[in-house]
């Protein structure tokens, strides 16, 4: 191999490397402004006032990126679901195991069923807001 053509070789090979470790660190950055802890205050598609649907206590969850993992509660019972973060594109999987107490108001079924159907969120100040497809699904308060 002539010395000009492993010199262009190695510089694409570099340059290659850069320019991923900066879109890895541009996705770790997106993630990473999901971290803490996050209170559900709206939720859509329900005729039962927001009160009504989680008369106990509020929703909330903790993202943890490092495992691709979201954790929290229902308002009523614990859970734990597996993450895809890309971006701004976020998808939930179905929870794993979770505690089985009754849950007043019904509002548990609902917020499932809406966290698998999110596509992406976004995140302004103290307020991430998770959506489906253009539409604003759910909004949280950082705790």
């Amino acid at each position: 191999m002539k010395r000009s053509t492993l010199i262009i070789l190695i510089t694409l090979i570099i340059g290659g490397s850069i320019s991923s470790c900066k879109i890895f660190k541009k996705e770790q950055g997106a993630a990473s402004a999901l971290e803490g802890t996050w209170e559900l205050n709206y939720i859509s598609g329900t005729r039962i006032a927001f009160n009504g649907l989680f008369p106990d206590a509020k929703p909330n969850m903790s993202f943890d990126a490092a495992k691709s993992e979201v954790h929290g509660t229902t308002g009523c019972n614990g859970f734990t679901s597996k993450t895809t973060i890309s971006g701004n594109k976020l998808s939930i999987s179905e929870p794993g195991p979770m505690t089985m107490r009754y849950c007043e108001g019904g509002g548990e079924k609902q917020f499932l069923a809406m966290l698998r159907k999110i596509t992406s969120y976004s995140v302004e100040g103290n307020t991430l807001t998770l959506i489906q497809g253009d539409i604003a699904v759910m909004r949280f308060t950082k705790k």
